[in-house]
């Protein structure tokens, strides 16, 4: 089998802006993964990373002292939820997010754009922006661009995210082209709204849902705008895996080699394997807090539900190659006893972003090794023995990986080209696409 091979340099460094310095330091060489160094204005954090969600700037039953402890590099922050409570005003009055949490690493706020989805039923969007009713009292708010930027450049992230016109990866049809297009005419505003470029790196976020002729418009689209930065928006929504890494594949295909790419929402880690090796840097998820709250404990093998009785007398650790405070103190039978507690959720959160970072950690050293293509087999075969799903035996081979224990069979799949779609995309947009905000802005939607 032919491996990948690439036209960038061993080392490709760029400053984007006063705010930003990435450094690509080791390249996969047969893959597209590879290991970099981010410097931001409050920490310089290595890649591929992952980046735990703290909605309001804190993760739910962790200290930022435990959060230094197990090596976190940035946190997210939610626009929307920070700004209902307590308020980027009182965020800002009190020295910006890092100072009001507490919480002085790397900080990441999303624009509130993801809220037109899971919110879905209490918005409606518009070439304005979006109108929210608030879950608390039923006031409205209208969050614009605009809005959506002063917020965040007062509550202070090192990386802000454009505002974007976010559909469900379910929906089809002319819609999504509607929210790709709103989405490059949005950046615009944010660029132009932008008031601390010095201070804050605001990134682009790619849409297009699962059709390779609307990302790959919105890839030359963003591209051509040059933030600090791109994200891969629109995934990981309930679309089938086979969709999704193939937009992925195409997204890190054609994203810039001296910038950072961030794959939003993704946090199962053997999706956090397979879009490493696909050329991914940066990736955020809730999955590892929320999944703790449930009693489940991540291990190499999957998950561990702590709350079965099978535990009750098991005196093992979580994990006993895992070093963290939680494996190194407590047993699974001690943790079954305080499963459904505070306490319960708080230890099995701190072992969970153990799991996640130590996965970074031994990425980026194959990478830095050129090993990843044994790694990567030798995490799967641990994961899922022969049984390895369709997708991650055609996502691995597509950039040179070939899984040869598992009895799945390889299909190959051809990136597409922007010619393939010469024929059908316009050079100019066509005007907006009315949404009917009775329709909770999801009008003209294949649901």
């Amino acid at each position: 089998m032919e491996s990948n091979t690439h036209s960038a340099p061993l080392c490709v460094t760029v400053i984007t802006t006063m705010a930003l310095t990435f450094v690509v330091e080791a390249e996969c060489s047969v893959t597209k993964a590879r290991s970099s160094r981010l410097t931001l204005p409050h920490t310089t954090a290595c890649t591929p990373m992952f980046m735990p969600v703290g909605t309001q700037g804190s993760l739910k039953g962790l200290t930022p002292p435990q959060m230094v402890q197990l090596g976190c590099q940035v946190v997210l922050g939610n626009t929307y939820h920070l700004g209902h409570r307590p308020g980027a005003e009182t965020v800002a009055a009190m020295g910006g997010l890092h100072a009001f949490s507490g919480w002085h690493g790397g900080m990441l706020t999303d624009s509130g754009g993801f809220q037109m989805v899971s919110l879905a039923k209490l918005s409606s969007v518009s070439e304005e922006g979006v109108t929210f009713a608030s879950p608390h009292d039923g006031t409205t708010v209208l969050l614009s661009p605009e809005l959506s930027i002063a917020m965040q450049n007062n509550i202070g992230a090192d990386i802000i995210m454009a505002l974007d016109d976010v559909v469900s990866s379910l929906i089809s049809g002319p819609r999504v082209e509607d929210a790709m297009h709103r989405s490059i005419r949005w950046l615009d505003r944010c660029i132009a709204a932008h008031a601390r470029p010095a201070e804050q790196n605001l990134f682009g976020i790619i849409q297009g849902g699962l059709d390779p002729r609307l990302r790959l418009y919105c890839l030359d689209a963003m591209i051509a705008r040059d933030t600090p930065g791109f994200a891969i928006g629109g995934l990981s929504g309930g679309e089938s895996k086979d969709e999704f890494w193939k937009m992925v594949h195409l997204c890190t295909q054609h994203l810039p080699a001296d910038k950072p790419r961030y794959l939003m929402g993704v946090g199962y880690a053997q999706d956090l394997v397979v879009c490493s090796a696909l050329g991914v840097d940066m990736f955020d998820c809730v999955f590892p807090t929320r999944t703790a709250r449930f009693g489940k404990a991540l291990v190499r093998e999957g998950e561990l539900a702590l709350k079965h009785k099978r535990f009750a007398t098991d005196l093992s650790p979580i994990d006993a190659d895992c070093g963290c405070y939680v494996c190194k103190t407590f047993t699974r039978a001690y943790l079954h006893a305080v499963v459904k507690s505070h306490t319960g959720a708080q230890l099995i959160s701190y072992h969970n972003i153990a799991f996640q970072l130590r996965l970074m950690a031994d990425i980026r050293a194959a990478i830095e090794a050129d090993a990843l293509p044994g790694f990567v087999t030798a995490y799967m075969q641990t994961r899922f023995g022969p049984n390895v799903p369709q997708w991650i035996v055609d996502a691995l081979f597509a950039v040179g990986i070939e899984l040869d224990f598992a009895t799945a069979t390889p299909v190959a799949w051809p990136l597409p080209v922007a010619a393939d779609f010469a024929a059908v995309v316009a050079s100019e947009p066509g005007p907006p696409v009315a949404v009917d905000p009775a329709d909770d802005g999801l009008a003209a939607m294949d649901l």
